[in-house]
């Protein structure tokens, strides 16, 4: 299976690429509060953990903004409007309405925010498409319209009208105005369930406004953990801006020995006592914190630096403060799975302080959230200043755009990629994948022999792409000297085993072997369509060619748009003298865009049978 083997080897680089991507988010960025270089920071890492199940509290479980659903929360859209209403160019407030619906099913959130901001206007006494028109707003960031739209009915969700009220509010800081925003904010706090992120960014707004009295208040006494913690670094922060350092320690220290979070505070901690000129004690509590698993990539870029004699990072202001509040949000909620309250406080937080990260981690929770059409805008505004965080954004724009089809798109992103970061494996293995997806084989091949990749470690998928290029080439002595590398390495792999189990089947090389390595493969992933093809292909090689019919027919259910899996149960069937429904297969092959070498030869079994023996009368129409 020559084109189906092709896929399965690009699905797993997706996967590689995925997790290359991830790490990146990880381990080379920043993390959202604490800059590698020289910068302004004094807050904690927030840590990007996996989903897990909700917190407790005000702002656990939160429910998406977009509920798509046949069941309305708030009074219905009526039935007949009459008059109906309609723009100038004389589109229906309805059908503005199911359009903007469709295009968010569909990740198309700046369409569907446009189609319902439409809608809106023409009904703006239905709360319905008010709330639908507000939250696709946020999501694809026309923040200012969103603010516009903020539901304000006391019968409206909290998630609106909360979610609203930060926005209006973090919209007036973001335009220069301090004062308003936290005299709401001592009127009435930001509710759940956006309290959390209402908590983290209120004691910045307030030192903004010159309100001190009101910035420097403790953190609350119950909530989350974690949460506090933060409220304590904040706090930590600003009276470290006012000078009263034995205060800010006190909170720096209670922040580090919370039990569970503490270690996400010991860097902070350490640039607090860097800043004070106690440099020895920065290095004892960096090493400190080394020498508990799992280390923090952070700590140990801040102990390199304070033993190169590097200058401590700076504080950050009032903006980028309350940036970096509204990013501790994010993450926290979208660990919850409230990626949709993350994708907002994200964009309020670029709006406050605009940083390539926090465009980086805004394209991962907008997928998450199913907008994928917004993610790639995301990834694309990725800059260049870190030429790592630049190479994972670009990587993943690659996988995006792949799967929309976009393959040459994709590999020209994955080039940039690895132009910006070209000592990176995993990404020139993933740029190696893509050229053998588009059947560049000969450039894949001096990719993969290449330094970066042609090495004493060089894994098991190393040796399976070298592997698949030399066979695509026709160099299958050096092909299966690679498949059988990579298979040392990693005798399991399912994919492995049917890719080079195939080969020695189809080419008549060691039949009997190839055999077993795909009935092996078939017994690691049952349901694989792909696999199934290659052990019924086994199986008509060996001369079984009723069990190769019931195995093919099996595959041909779970892959049946697969032009190569139908090609093969049309040869089965044939053998078993089931003429007429080979030729319907074949020419069912015919319709599912082959490739030009398979037409060619499905055409000629048309026309003179498997054999070379024409098929009977009125068989092939």
């Amino acid at each position: 299976m020559i084109a189906s083997r092709s896929r399965l080897f690009a699905a797993s680089l997706t996967v590689l690429a995925l997790a290359m991507a991830g790490q990146a988010a990880a381990q080379q960025m920043p993390t959202p509060t604490t800059p590698a270089q020289d910068g302004p920071t004094a807050m904690p890492p927030a840590v990007i953990v996996e989903p897990g199940p909700p917190a407790s509290g005000q702002d656990a479980a939160p429910d998406p903004f977009i509920i798509i659903t046949d069941t309305p929360v708030t009074p219905p859209i009526p039935a007949v409007w009459a008059p109906i209403p309609t723009n100038a160019e004389g589109r229906s407030a309805y059908g503005l309405y199911l359009a903007g619906k469709l295009a968010l099913m569909q990740g198309e959130g700046a369409t569907g925010s446009d189609y319902l901001a439409q809608a809106e206007q023409l009904v703006p006494e239905q709360p319905r498409v008010r709330e639908q028109a507000f939250t696709s707003a946020l999501l694809t960031g026309d923040l200012d319209v969103a603010a516009a739209l903020a539901p304000t009915d006391a019968t409206a969700s909290p998630a609106f009208v909360e979610g609203g009220r930060l926005v209006r509010l973090v919209q007036d800081f973001v335009r220069g105005d301090a004062r308003t925003p936290n005299a709401a904010l001592a009127q009435q706090p930001i509710g759940a369930p956006h309290a959390r992120a209402g908590l983290l960014v209120a004691p910045w707004i307030a030192a903004a406004a010159g309100d001190w009295s009101r910035a420097l208040q403790p953190a609350p006494i119950s909530g989350d953990p974690l949460t506090l913690a933060f409220a304590r670094m904040n706090r930590a922060a600003l009276l470290e801006k006012r000078r009263d350092y034995a205060e800010a320690e006190v909170e720096l220290k209670a922040a580090a020995d919370v039990a569970g979070v503490g270690a996400l505070f010991k860097r902070p901690y350490g640039e607090f006592m860097e800043r004070r000129g106690r440099r020895d004690d920065a290095i004892a509590l960096y090493e400190a914190a080394i020498a508990v698993q799992p280390v923090d990539p952070g700590v140990v870029r801040a102990l390199q630096r304070v033993r190169d004699g590097g200058r401590p990072p700076v504080l950050p202001d009032f903006r980028e403060g309350a940036a970096q509040g509204l990013i501790t949000a994010a993450a926290q909620a979208s660990a919850e799975r409230g990626n949709e309250f993350a994708a907002v406080y994200l964009r309020l937080a670029q709006n406050l302080h605009d940083d390539d990260e926090t465009e980086f981690q805004l394209a991962q929770v907008l997928s998450r959230a199913g907008l994928k059409s917004a993610a790639r805008s995301a990834l694309s505004r990725v800059g260049t200043d870190d030429p790592q965080l630049y190479a994972a954004a670009r990587a993943q724009l690659a996988i995006a755009l792949e799967e929309d089809g976009q393959s040459d798109n994709a590999l020209a992103e994955l080039r940039r990629a690895a132009a910006a970061s070209p000592d990176d494996r995993r990404i020139a293995l993933v740029l190696a994948g893509q050229l053998m997806q588009l059947k560049q084989h000969d450039e894949a091949l001096t990719l993969l022999d290449g330094p970066v990749l042609n090495t004493a470690d060089q894994g098991a998928s190393v040796h399976f792409l070298r592997g698949a290029a030399y066979e695509a080439l026709g160099r299958t002595p050096e092909a299966e000297a690679e498949l059988w590398a990579a298979l040392q390495t990693a005798p399991n792999d399912a994919d492995m085993l049917n890719y080079l189990g195939y080969l020695w089947v189809d080419k008549g090389l060691r039949v009997q072997e190839g055999a077993e390595m795909i009935a092996r493969a078939h017994a690691l992933e049952p349901d694989n369509g792909n696999i199934q093809d290659s052990l019924g292909w086994a199986q008509f090689k060996q001369g079984q060619f009723e069990t190769a019919v019931d195995t093919l027919e099996q595959a041909v259910d779970k892959e049946p748009a697969n032009a190569e899996i139908n090609d093969h149960l049309g040869d089965a069937y044939w053998r078993v003298g089931r003429e007429r429904e080979a030729v319907w297969l074949w020419n069912r092959v015919l319709v599912l865009e082959p490739e030009p070498e398979r037409r060619a030869d499905v055409e000629r079994k048309i026309a003179n049978g498997l054999d070379g023996a024409a098929p009977a009368l009125g068989v092939s129409q």
